[in-house]
């Protein structure tokens, strides 16, 4: 059982000026193999579900127990700068976009709600959601993205003139590029490209601007050598596009840079 949130990193990087955190590694990066404990269980709950870092370093953190947001600006400090509260339900992810507006999924109140930092209030984004999302997502247009694992095996898009479509999946669980089984982790690139944590399908899928079909990129099926994985359920690009996984059934995170794919810790 998870109880903490645990770091371990050290590095040098430069922000982009894009709709989320992606620094640029030194060559010679390398990450300590022991963490420290960053925050305990009375701030991140029992199962933690999800975290986002900005490009400030500043820390979200839900407490799907309690229904509160923790925010550090710093991350030396044991305890919270500011806490925001709101009748969230077992909280399955958290966006933070470039103003400092907080996107969360509000799972079993079948929702995804707004924190507006200019008044700090609350607004609802998406009404009647089939299921706990498990990722979100904010484009550099302000394009909502969810994934849904449950029952529905999609992602879908809320674009910014309110229109919801499907952007990956079929809504049938299965492993053909066009389908996927349990997405969970979601990113989206500069190019609007999606990259999708296909958790049942043990794969990576990149799902192109406008296209249905899926590339895996890693895991299995991929048709360059890349890396096994097992139940995937995060992924994020850094500054150099280079994939950095979450992979929950082997218990460690996966990075990747020209030499290919490897184990950080």
């Amino acid at each position: 059982m998870w109880k903490i949130v645990q770091k371990s990193f050290h590095f040098d990087f430069v922000v982009l000026t894009l709709s989320y955190n992606q620094p640029r590694f030194c060559l010679n990066t390398i990450w300590n193999s022991n963490a420290t404990s960053f925050a305990n269980e009375i701030f991140v709950g029992q199962f933690p579900s999800g975290i986002f870092v900005n490009s400030n370093n500043s820390i979200y953190i839900p407490n799907t127990e309690t229904g509160e947001i923790h925010i550090w600006q710093n991350e030396n400090h044991l305890n919270p700068t500011k806490s925001i509260s709101n009748n969230l339900l077992l909280t399955g992810s958290i966006f933070v976009t470039t103003n400092g507006d907080i996107y969360v999924d509000n799972g079993y109140n079948g929702r995804i709600d707004k924190w507006i930092r200019e008044n700090e209030t609350w607004t609802s984004v998406m009404m009647n959601v089939t299921s706990t999302c498990y990722a979100l997502f904010i484009d550099i247009y302000e394009g909502l993205y969810f994934s849904m694992p449950g029952y529905n095996h999609r992602v879908d898009k809320k674009w910014s003139n309110g229109t919801t479509t499907i952007v990956a999946g079929t809504g049938v669980q299965g492993s053909q590029s066009d389908m996927l089984n349990h997405p969970w982790g979601i990113f989206v690139d500069i190019n609007l490209d999606l990259y999708v944590a296909d958790s049942g399908n043990n794969r990576i899928q990149l799902f192109r601007l406008n296209q249905r079909n899926g590339i895996t990129v890693a895991g299995n099926g991929s048709v360059n050598v890349t890396i096994q994985l097992k139940w995937p359920t995060g992924i994020v690009l850094d500054g150099d596009q280079h994939l950095f996984i979450v992979e929950f059934g082997n218990h460690r995170i996966i990075g990747s840079d020209e030499n290919g794919f490897r184990c950080i810790f």
